[in-house]
């Protein structure tokens, strides 16, 4: 298992990352919120990481904070709420908020994460709330600013907002809709997972 890396910031394409950890490249896909704190390309940072090992891919999934690790750990021993799920729920709330949804069994709140429809925000209500974290800290701060590539900020909003589990038409419409003329694909992403939450 590989528990956590530490290295430079080679690539960064939401939601995924590349980390160069002496001369090796780590792809890492992470939720938005540790997305948006990883720094600049070329600077150190250091991931917490879990590896899913599938008969097709061995996948790893970095977090900045060992909340985040935790709670995805949880998430994905729930029935019916994978990897992706997972990331999805951790990129559309703060693990304190989670909690408190979880405590109030709010399933209003939780259906509107993607990936979530009312039958698995019961059962996340009914088998999460012994597996929540003793203490939690509050989500990273999102202050990185993506690095621009080949691919327009909104195609990479789009993009990672599919990554998260939106159906394409709907990822695209969400983007749409909160997109200014200058906004960085961070500022759509952030925007969009916002309304969603909001709506």
């Amino acid at each position: 298992m590989i528990g956590f890396l530490r290295g430079k910031v080679h690539e960064k394409l939401a939601p995924h990352v590349v980390i160069d950890v002496n001369g090796v490249g780590y792809d890492v896909e992470t939720p938005m919120s540790s997305f948006f704190s990883l720094p600049a390309a070329g600077e150190q940072v250091a991931l917490r990481t879990h590896l899913v090992v599938r008969e097709d891919a061995h996948i790893l999934y970095g977090f900045v904070t060992e909340q985040e690790r935790a709670m995805f750990r949880s998430l994905i021993k729930v029935n019916g709420v994978g990897p992706k799920v997972a990331l999805g729920i951790l990129s559309g709330v703060s693990v304190d908020d989670f909690c408190l949804w979880i405590g109030d069994s709010n399933v209003a709140a939780l259906v509107k994460l993607p990936g979530i429809g009312k039958k698995t925000a019961e059962r996340l209500i009914i088998e999460m709330r012994d597996r929540l974290p003793a203490q939690t800290g509050g989500s990273a701060q999102m202050s990185a600013t993506v690095t621009a590539r080949q691919v327009s900020p909104m195609e990479e909003a789009i993009s990672a907002l599919v990554a998260l589990g939106y159906k394409p038409q709907d990822a695209e419409k969400r983007a749409r809709a909160v997109a200014s003329e200058d906004a960085s694909s961070e500022q759509i992403i952030r925007s969009a997972l916002q309304s969603a939450a909001k709506s």
